[in-house]
């Protein structure tokens, strides 16, 4: 069974500095029917203006995803961890007991344009941290690469819960095709560009959620980023 959440149907906050785009319920945007995906709690699209950002603010018991688009957002936190994240890379916040986070545009000239996503964890009180790495882009233009995995599993990327993302960067005429773990939830989301999936025309924003399917195949109709989660059974 597929069903879309379509780029339309998401929340939309626009305070002057700030551009989001709330694929599920937000601060001021509440859907009952979009209160996540299973352990899958947040995907806010945003683009900040330069030079702004979110101040200093803090998480506990959330594992925290920015994957930037185009431009540079700057990370800093209460474990004495800094950095500039840009497109290409991918950090991953665990926020555990409790970690207090800036994040800023870097440049004073031109927007960050990026996505922040929340999974719920399924340990509570670990030690914050974060992790920041450059993907393999070979990788990524292949197929769906397997870049978040739990604990003892190969991937870049540590995550507190028993989930997966994948990402892949087809180009125009690209077919892909992903097996699916039996007994699991899929979330399909569209980050750039647009793809075909079976009679469904998915474009940025859009995003697909399978269940008992086995197989995705797809077809990119131009520069695409793919992002695909495998969650627990509901």
């Amino acid at each position: 069974m597929i069903t879309t959440r379509l780029a339309d149907q998401r929340g939309h906050a626009e305070r002057g500095w700030l551009d989001s785009w709330h694929t599920f319920s937000f601060g001021d945007f509440h859907d009952p029917r979009a209160m996540g995906y299973g352990d899958l709690r947040v995907i806010n699209e945003d683009r900040v203006v330069p030079g702004a950002g979110f101040p200093a603010h803090s998480h506990s018991d959330m594992e925290i995803i920015s994957y930037v688009l185009e431009g540079g957002l700057r990370h800093r936190d209460s474990t004495g961890g800094g950095s500039v994240i840009r497109h290409g890379e991918v950090q991953l916040m665990s926020a555990g007991r409790g970690i207090s986070h800036s994040e800023m545009n870097d440049s004073q000239t031109e927007p960050v344009h990026f996505l922040q996503i929340w999974v719920v964890p399924s340990k509570r009180g670990v030690a914050p941290g974060y992790q920041q790495k450059m993907l393999d882009q070979a990788a990524l233009r292949a197929g769906f690469s397997k870049v978040i995995a739990p604990e003892g599993e190969p991937a870049p990327f540590r995550i507190y819960q028993d989930a997966h993302l994948y990402i892949a960067w087809p180009v125009a005429g690209q077919a892909l095709r992903q097996p699916l773990a039996e007994g699991r939830r899929h979330y399909l989301h569209v980050a750039k560009g647009a793809v075909q999936l079976g009679r469904l025309a998915l474009r940025a924003g859009d995003a697909a959620m399978l269940e008992n399917e086995s197989i995705l195949e797809l077809t990119a109709e131009n520069e695409a980023e793919l992002l695909l989660f495998e969650l627990p059974p509901a």
